[in-house]
This record gives structure tokens, sequence and C-alpha cells, in this order.
């Protein structure tokens, strides 16, 4: 038996209370996730990347802000989809000290 099979199990037994507590724990656990950002210590030191590349989020940010269009950094970095830009600004929003801290820290090297 598959463990997607196990799960509709479970769930089908769930009352809708135990699922509304499933949700609640699930959307904290993932609350904090961006698909196609990701932090690894050994890249970038650890700074927040776009998947599939080693292209930091504050470094798009740092471009966004002094002008450059997303069809440029599109062009400039051809690894780069819309959907990363899309990830990248919401990261942006809901790490805006983080990634301000970045800039700054970049910026004075």
């Amino acid at each position: 038996m598959s463990a997607s099979t196990s799960a509709d199990q479970i769930l089908l037994g769930m009352s809708r209370a135990e699922k509304a507590r499933l949700l609640q724990v699930l959307v904290q656990d993932l609350g904090e996730a961006f698909p196609g950002i990701d932090s690894a210590p050994d890249v970038c030191g650890g700074e927040p990347c776009i998947v599939r590349t080693r292209i930091p989020v504050w470094l798009l940010e740092r471009a966004r802000r002094l002008g450059t269009s997303e069809a440029k950094l599109l062009h400039i970095y051809p690894t780069l989809r819309a959907e990363d830009l899309v990830n990248a600004w919401a990261y942006v929003r809901a790490h805006s000290d983080e990634i301000e801290r970045q800039i700054q820290e970049n910026e004075s090297d």
C-alpha cells in the first residue's frame, strides 16, 4: 500500500474537526516555505537563492530597486524563469528586513 493510499484512508476516517486541526498544522508548517527559493549553508553563504541557480534573492531585489525590469533580469540571467521572479518578490515581501540587511552587507563589501 502506498503512502498516498494510506493517507487517503486515514483522512477518510477523520472527523471534520480533526481534519481542520491537521490543516492548521500543515499551514503553520508550510507558512515559511517559499517554492523556488532555497537557503543552504554551502551555497552563497546560506543566503536565500533561486533554486537551480546561485542567484541570491537580495541581488534580484537590489536590481529591481535600481530600475531593472523583469524582462531585463530574465535576459541577463537566462536560467531564470518568470515564476522565479514571482517567488523572489513574494520572499522579499515576507522577509523585507532580512533582504534589506543582506543588501546592506553585500553593498558594503
